[in-house]
């Protein structure tokens, strides 16, 4: 037997029957540094769940993702006996067209639906299925498949983004992706993910099975820097002071850009802990002025970020639009506050009621949801779907564009701002009483390095006053730290501004839309060399402190078709 596992298929980005042009494939362009013009990143992110579910599996899987509807249509006919769709909500009409072409093409294959599109009501009526997998995929899988479901997690090396472009300039995969565990235990009402996971599910339970990931990185791929994939990273605090303490014992240098909160960044005390684990990026999620989440309750946010961003960790703060107490007025209360925070970038989000969740389910009972509005404009980057007291949905729209052109104009271009922490981070760790404080600055060096010969382009392109001042203070502090530019640097200066130019004009007179291609994984069975169980390789390195027994491997449940088991309720699986 034989499993594929595909993603929806493309073009992304675009107006037609199946989507919208608003719904980019890029995370940062779509959602934070969307009004940055040619300053914005432009990365894309492999389908990072079905590398994970497939080395976790026996059955010999195929991984598709990307891919056109020709394409995928193309390896139907090689004859997989299961056939898995991950898809999103606004991606709805994609899976449906999917889940008919497999019916048609191959009759023989079970279709398995996963991903947050499975929580849309009443979806086994709507879309052609076998099976349907809510919440942790792994153990689904296995008990799906017949298969042993305490065997040990292995994680695949994979990296963490591709077709990445800084200001047109290319920028190489040197990063890896770290899946640690699923969920979050704080469940903010608006949160698909801790909702649909229902707890956090700790795939990596200790500090020494992420320090042996890691080290495998570096053995094998020469990745050191690393994407973490983990609602709140810290929240298991002894599993990341055991990870510090192995990394130092051993001399293994990693870098680590992280999901995290403003209490569990409390809970970790003195923050040179991050510096000397190697964090340099925090996504924090600040939502509000007020303090209506408990995670945020007490929080001086100003010093928070102050004093990360001088130790040279990038601040990304993601702000919630559109509350239940936000009007035309209030509502810049909320935008000047988090902004007022100078966060090295911002996301500003719509309340989005995600079915699944508990806000969802409130806006349900209260007759706040427009039931008109298709499931292919439910994505969180033009106008909201529920009804709100002082927005209208086009006013929504407009609100959600002026919050992003505020945010730039009035901190600048967020490379810009990263560069400048990263250079407050070198100063800080060079001049540190610590000597393993100190031992970081180098590779503040090697990043600053890199970041240098953005300058030139940034100077030529920049288009604010924020920005203007930004690159003055910038080009200052570097010739103070490390001299004048020599030779190479400039070349490379200059060729990164051609690249630059060439973006530009693309931008203006064809359109910035970029879509990733088609990557296929051919059928393999996981137990090679690149996916040893997580534990194998290093243990011999230090002991583990604490492991967690009380965190329990979820009870996996199978929900079958409607014809066959309609409305049973399941906890189990998530095809990302």
């Amino acid at each position: 037997m034989k499993l594929l596992l595909t993603s929806v298929f493309g073009p992304y980005g675009v107006d037609d029957e199946y989507g919208e042009k608003e719904n980019k494939m890029e995370l940062f362009h779509n959602q934070v540094t969307r009004e940055q013009g040619i300053f914005s990143y432009r990365f894309n992110h492999g389908s990072q769940g079905l590398y994970f579910l497939a080395e976790n599996i026996d059955m010999p899987t195929a991984i598709l993702d990307f891919p056109t509807f020709k394409r995928f249509k193309k390896e139907l006919k090689k004859g997989y006996d299961y056939i898995g769709i991950s898809f999103i909500i606004p991606n709805f009409k994609k899976a449906k067209a999917m889940a008919r072409a497999i019916r048609e093409f191959a009759p023989e294959s079970k279709i398995i639906l996963g991903g947050h599109g499975v929580n849309i009501p009443k979806i086994e009526s709507m879309i052609d299925h076998d099976f349907i997998c809510r919440g942790e995929g792994v153990y689904f899988l296995r008990e799906l498949f017949g298969e042993k479901a305490d065997t040990p997690i292995r994680h695949p090396l994979e990296y963490s983004s591709f077709n990445r472009q800084v200001m047109g300039a290319p920028w190489a995969s040197d990063s890896g992706i770290l899946i640690p565990g699923v969920g979050c235990a704080n469940k903010c009402r608006f949160c698909a993910t801790s909702h649909f996971f229902g707890s956090y599910i700790p795939y990596l339970k200790t500090g020494q099975e992420i320090f042996d990931v890691c080290c495998r990185y570096e053995d094998e791929r020469n990745i050191t820097d690393f994407g973490v994939l983990d609602e709140n990273f810290l929240k298991m605090k002894d599993r990341a002071l055991d990870l510090l303490e192995l990394m130092e014992q051993n001399n293994r240098r990693f870098n680590f850009s992280i999901f995290t909160s403003a209490e569990t960044l409390k809970g970790i005390g003195d923050l040179d802990i991050l510096v000397r684990m190697g964090v340099t990026f925090v996504w924090v999620g600040v939502e509000s002025k007020k303090e209506i989440y408990a995670k945020n309750k007490g929080t001086d946010f100003q010093v928070l970020f102050k004093e990360l961003k001088m130790r040279g960790i990038s601040v990304l703060a993601s702000s919630i639009l559109f509350l239940e107490e936000h009007d035309q007025d209030t509502i810049w209360e909320d935008v000047d506050f988090v902004t007022s925070l100078s966060p090295d970038y911002i996301q500003f989000s719509p309340l989005g009621p995600i079915p699944g969740t508990k806000l969802y389910d409130d806006y349900e009972k209260q007759g706040k949801l427009i039931r008109t509005v298709p499931y292919q404009s439910q994505h969180g980057q033009k106008k909201i779907w529920f009804h709100h007291s002082h927005f209208t949905r086009d006013e929504s729209e407009e609100f959600l564009l002026r919050a992003f052109e505020k945010d730039y104009a009035r901190n600048g271009a967020s490379l810009l701002r990263t560069i400048k922490t990263t250079l407050e981070g070198h100063l800080y760790c060079r001049n540190h009483p610590e000597e393993r404080i100190r031992t970081h600055s180098k590779d503040y060096e090697k990043r600053l390095d890199m970041m240098r010969y953005f300058l030139k382009a940034s100077t030529l392109f920049v288009e604010n006053r924020q920005s203007k001042v930004l690159l003055g203070e910038i080009k200052t502090s570097y010739r103070s730290q490390f001299g004048r530019m020599r030779v190479p640097g400039l070349l490379a200066s200059l060729l990164v501004v051609l690249f630059s130019v060439k973006e530009y004009l693309r931008c203006r007179f064809i359109g910035d839309l970029r879509t990733p291609k088609t990557s296929y994984r051919r059928l393999y069975k996981p137990g090679t060399p690149t996916a040893q169980p997580a534990g194998s390789s290093y243990a011999h390195l230090a002991v583990p402190k604490t492991p967690y027994p009380w965190v329990q491997r979820p009870a996996p449940q199978c929900v079958l078709s409607v014809e066959h088991q309609a409305g049973q309720r399941h906890t189990s699986s998530r095809l990302v």
